[in-house]
């Protein structure tokens, strides 16, 4: 594995992570009596499931790879533009509502650990379409996000909501490039 691979991992690390963030610092805003024992479970749920969706998407892209090897740098291309669009439209909503919620709630929490995770679900599918090596990629993205989690909880209580959708956008931004490096090195080189 080269230094190009580890960047281009880590960087679909940070770009997943954006919503796990979002939503971490949301639980903040909303829990500023939040401990540190009661931010792990949170942001080890959301780790969890940004870790498993990649690998559910890589085994789905992986089996469908010799059907559609020709054009599956396309396929990698749109959908990580289609998801780094998602993510700035997002970003740049005026919506900056946070709903009452209790992050507490196990129930909350996986569905906000899955809601999150669907983007990390069509990353996956590149992973397989592509033929990646799966196991270093999510791991990277699951302790990435843990991290993000963990620091949206902690600043939660100090970021206002206008932050973190800046770095919505932004995870949106790193997506589409990394989609334009893949479409550009299956095309010309």
């Amino acid at each position: 594995m080269g230094i190009t691979e580890l960047i281009t991992f880590l960087l679909i690390g940070i770009g997943l992570s954006f919503d796990s963030f979002a939503v971490s610092v949301s639980c903040g805003l909303m829990r500023q009596d939040m401990k540190f024992t009661q931010a792990v479970p949170i942001a080890g749920s959301l780790a969890f499931f940004q870790t498993l969706f990649p690998a559910i998407g890589w085994v789905i892209g992986h089996t469908l790879n010799n059907l559609i090897s020709s054009v599956d740098h396309w396929i990698a291309f749109i959908l990580l533009f289609l998801i780094g669009i998602k993510m700035i439209i997002e970003g740049l909503r005026a919506d900056s509502s946070v709903n009452n919620f209790d992050p507490f709630r196990k129930r909350v929490i996986v569905g906000l650990s899955v809601a999150t995770s669907i983007d990390a679900l069509v990353v996956g599918f590149s992973f397989g379409f592509l033929d990646t090596p799966v196991l270093f990629p999510i791991t990277i993205i699951g302790v990435v996000t843990f991290i993000a989690s963990m620091l949206g909880m902690l600043f939660g209580k100090n970021i206002p909501a206008k932050r973190s959708r800046q770095a919505m956008v932004l995870g949106g931004i790193i997506l589409i490039f990394i989609g334009v490096k893949i479409l550009i090195e299956h095309l010309w080189f």
